[in-house]
Parts: C-alpha cells; sequence; structure tokens
C-alpha cells in the first residue's frame, strides 16, 4: 500500500510531507487545507488542557467542553483529509474515461461534474471546521493560560489558513460543476471564509496587544 492510501492519521509527518511533494495527485491542497484545520483544533485542545486547577476552576466547565469539541474537530478534520484525497482521485479517473464517441464522451463530462462537485464537498467542509474552531479560540481566549496564550493566536492562523486553502480547493472546482444547487451551496459556503480570517486576525491583534 502507497503511503498516499494511509489514512492521515496513521501517517509520519515525514511520511505525509514525502506523500504530499511526490508527483501523484493526492495528497493535495485539500489536504493540506484539512491539516491546519486538525492543527487548529489541537493547538486550542492544549491551550485549554493547560488551563485547569485551583487557578482556573470557575471556568473547568468551559474549558473542558472546549478540549472535548476541539479533539472531535480534529478527528473530523482528519477525516477530511483523508476524503479529500479519495475525491481527488476520483476527478483524474473521471478525467481519464475514453471520448472517443458521442456516447462516451457525455458518460465522461457527466462522471467529471459529478467528481468535481464530490470533490468540493470536503474543503467546504473543511470552511465550516474552521468557523468552528475560531469559536472556541474566541471561547478560550479570555480564560486562557497566559502562558500559553500565544497558543490561542497560533490556533486562529492555523484556522484561517485552512479556510483560506478550503476556499481555493471549492472554488478550482467550480467551474465544472453543472448542477445550480450545488454551485449555490458552495457559493454560500465561500462568503464565510472572509469572516473567519476577520476574526483570526482580532485574535492574533488581542493576543498581541498582552504580549508585546
Amino acid at each position: 500500500m502507497s503511503n498516499s492510501h494511509v489514512p492521515l492519521s496513521e501517517q509520519t509527518v515525514g511520511g505525509y510531507l514525502a506523500a504530499l511533494a511526490a508527483r501523484v495527485p493526492a495528497p493535495g491542497g485539500g489536504a493540506a487545507a484539512a491539516l491546519h484545520a486538525a492543527q487548529a483544533a489541537a493547538l486550542v485542545a492544549m491551550v485549554a488542557r493547560y488551563t485547569t486547577g485551583p487557578r482556573y476552576a470557575e471556568h473547568a466547565d468551559l474549558v473542558a467542553r472546549i478540549a472535548e469539541r476541539c479533539d472531535r474537530e480534529r478527528e473530523r478534520a482528519l477525516r477530511l483529509a483523508d476524503d479529500d484525497a479519495a475525491a481527488f482521485t476520483a476527478v483524474t479517473e473521471a478525467y481519464a474515461l475514453p471520448k472517443d464517441t458521442p456516447a462516451a464522451k457525455h458518460h465522461r463530462t457527466a462522471a467529471i461534474a459529478a467528481a468535481l462537485a464530490a470533490a468540493a464537498a470536503p474543503p467546504a467542509e473543511v470552511i465550516g471546521v474552521a468557523d468552528a474552531l475560531m469559536d472556541l479560540a474566541e471561547a478560550v481566549l479570555p480564560v486562557a493560560n497566559r502562558n500559553v496564550l500565544s497558543d490561542v493566536a497560533a490556533a486562529s492562523e492555523a484556522a484561517r489558513a485552512a479556510a483560506t486553502t478550503a476556499r481555493l480547493n471549492v472554488e478550482i472546482n467550480l467551474g465544472g460543476i453543472r448542477d445550480e444547487k450545488v454551485r449555490t451551496e458552495l457559493g454560500a459556503v465561500l462568503e464565510r471564509v472572509d469572516p473567519v480570517a476577520e476574526r483570526a486576525a482580532v485574535v492574533e491583534r488581542a493576543v498581541r496587544d498582552v504580549l508585546v
């Protein structure tokens, strides 16, 4: 089994990067976007777990909920990285279909459109993950252990990268999607990206105001 078919959660960092650098269809930018989101989730969870003990007792329920939600979002992001790789592989297979007859061309065109719509789904969901992670970063920021405050900003920047990278991977598929309902739904998802980036900038500034 090639490393590109091993679930991301089971790969080493070096193995994943080698697969990303290789001349293979996947993993690519979509998987990278999902991994940005997974790292954002892990960072916020870490901050929450450092914000425990008697000093933070009044916030114990909040930080516990944040940590648990981040763990779920991390697993979701890793799943989406694998989903993205599988979906993009399906796109390359659709483009490889024969087109030597009118019927074959019609089948190929329909297969490509369907594969592109499926390929847009994982990065679109990554945008939702990034949005949720900004909620969690903003929630932990006011109560966070100041020794790990910079990691809240790092998490927000990772969430921003997840959203903006995922947007590119949705947009590159839009041109070949024929279903207007799907196009409209994806357009609505894309509108969530700029607010995520703006919120990440606000968190970063808030953290730097404390640290600098």
